[in-house]
């Protein structure tokens, strides 16, 4: 299907661009389109398998999108959503959900999230949230779980007794205490190089604008300190690490020569 912005999509044109991938899934991909709104013919497509609607300025999806139940995996990351209905809860096979570097408050997450109980991998980062919603402690199979660049000051008990959960993402939330809260999953810091989106600055939202720009200066900061060359001391004839390991021989020397 023809990229470009503003591009209309049609329930034709979405039918002839879904594709099968290695494992028989059907998928359709409409990432990087210009779409503002939500094609809401994408809701007659009750046999699809995996939707990617990520790299657009989509603000608002449609009450009504848990009609598409057969749905595995629904990609909606870089967009423009303040929040997400509560029929989401109503696509019970949802394995992978991406709704990162969006505008996501916590008052628009639904409690429905909860509901997607075969859900293994949810991806909240760089949003505005500062609380999750309780009923995600029942997502039994939840593997992984990326909460980074939020407002979080400290995670819910519940993240505790998630019990599948195995790979935990917080970076750059001004939380007081992660590692308590992480005991035994893969909590990941600001070292981090996993969950990386290559958006342009117009598809941030102001606030993730202005932690990517910081970010950024001081990478450079730290990079400008790498290029300083340390002393070779060139005059060392020994290093001190070796001298420490070869003092006892020289003491035999010494003791000989006198």
């Amino acid at each position: 299907m023809p990229k470009g912005k503003g591009t209309k999509v049609t329930l034709s044109s979405a039918k002839k661009a879904i594709q099968l991938t290695l494992f028989g899934r059907r998928r359709l991909t409409l990432s990087n389109m210009g779409l503002t709104t939500f094609p809401t013919c994408l809701l007659e497509l009750s046999n699809l398998d995996e939707l990617d609607l990520s790299r657009n300025k989509i603000m608002e999806l449609p009450d009504n999108i848990g009609n598409l139940s057969s749905l595995k995996w629904l990609d909606l990351h870089s967009n423009k959503l303040e929040s997400v209905p509560e029929s989401i809860g109503n696509v019970a096979g949802l394995t992978h959900l991406n709704l990162a570097n969006n505008c996501l408050t916590s008052a628009g997450l639904p409690s429905s999230l909860g509901f997607l109980s075969n859900l293994e991998s949810l991806n909240l980062g760089l949003n505005q949230l500062d609380s999750l919603p309780p009923t995600l402690e029942f997502l039994d199979n939840l593997k992984e779980l990326g909460l980074f660049d939020n407002s979080l000051v400290q995670l819910p008990e519940f993240v505790k007794g998630l019990r599948s959960l195995t790979k935990l993402n917080v970076s750059r939330n001004p939380l007081t205490c992660v590692e308590e809260t992480c005991e035994g999953q893969e909590a990941k810091g600001s070292e981090s190089t996993e969950d990386v989106y290559l958006v342009h600055e117009s598809s941030l939202c102001e606030g993730c604008l202005q932690k990517v720009l910081g970010s950024k200066e001081m990478l450079m900061r730290k990079k400008r300190c790498d290029c300083v060359k340390p002393p070779s001391f060139s005059g060392l004839v020994t290093p001190n690490s070796v001298a420490i390991n070869t003092q006892h021989v020289w003491r035999m020397k010494d003791k000989k020569a006198s």
